[in-house]
């Protein structure tokens, strides 16, 4: 009886879901809860002390270089913790950073084999805590990668870029929300991508902590917000590989240079993180 009524209430999130899609409206979460009971701990930051440096390096920076992200510039190394939070600041540097010059400066992080404590795993149930950024064109994001994500062959099973969630939404009608995408065969001319679902988290998000989960198996996709289910899918064919982490912050634009929203509205924000964690299915630990 449960089962049917998962698969009804999925349905009907489905057609939901996609109503709100062709209308380009969020929608709130209204799906099932995640069970953490069929899930074991395999990997938590509560970011208590100095970031952990050996787990999290810079993604596609190395040292202490900054390297040009859309309309800012990454470097690891602003990324700091502060009272048990991950602080990854957005800010205006008048004499630059890490070899570049003047520009907005943030960062992104992640645990790919790069660093030497590196984390990554296939399937399970992975979450992040966090308050987002404030700013037009500004936002955060918690995603998982692979090599197997440049791999054009029209499947995204070797490899997906999945953004769990995407904090993009601010200055627009609709806020206070959160977007979730897929992204496989590399990103030229043979990308394949999910279409952004947008999502509601119900306060606002940009004061308040919020939790923004994905359960993923051989099967799909399940995304969440605050334990509820967004929304589910199998777009690509489900990735079969191992993925690791990434958390960043980037800032609409071109070659370091912010879209004119972005430089327009822009003022020095933050992204908080209060943790990640990574659960693996019971029966494949």
């Amino acid at each position: 009886m449960c089962s049917v009524i998962t698969k009804v209430t999925s349905f009907f999130t489905s057609i939901i879901l996609c109503i709100c899609s062709f209308l380009n409206v969020p929608w709130f979460a209204m799906g099932q809860k995640v069970d953490l009971d069929k899930f074991t701990l395999t990997f938590s930051d509560e970011f208590e002390g100095e970031l952990d440096r050996s787990v999290w390096s810079g993604h596609y920076q190395y040292g202490n270089t900054s390297e040009a992200r859309k309309g800012s510039y990454w470097n690891q190394y602003l990324a700091y913790t502060e009272d048990g939070n991950l602080v990854i600041p957005v800010t205006y540097l008048e004499d630059g950073f890490g070899g570049k010059g003047a520009g907005w400066y943030s960062a992104g992080i992640d645990t790919d084999s790069d660093s030497p404590n590196g984390f990554s795993q296939k399937y399970g149930y992975f979450e992040c805590r966090c308050i987002l950024p404030e700013g037009a064109d500004i936002w955060s994001a918690f995603w998982l990668m692979n090599d197997g994500v440049y791999v054009a062959d029209g499947s995204g099973q070797d490899g997906t870029e999945i953004d769990i969630f995407e904090s993009d939404c601010y200055g627009d009608t609709f806020e206070n929300c959160v977007t979730s995408n897929l992204h496989f065969d590399g990103y030229g001319d043979a990308h394949q991508k999910l279409g952004a679902k947008a999502f509601y988290t119900g306060n606002n998000p940009y004061e308040e902590y919020n939790t923004y989960g994905l359960e993923w198996n051989e099967n799909e996709y399940i995304f969440y917000i605050n334990g509820v289910e967004t929304f589910r899918t199998d777009f690509g064919g489900v990735s079969q590989n191992e993925e690791y982490l990434i958390l960043s912050v980037e800032m609409r634009g071109e070659n370091g240079v912010p879209s004119e929203r972005a430089n327009t509205a822009a003022d020095e924000t933050e992204f908080i993180v209060d943790y990640v964690r990574v659960y693996q299915y019971n029966d494949k630990v």
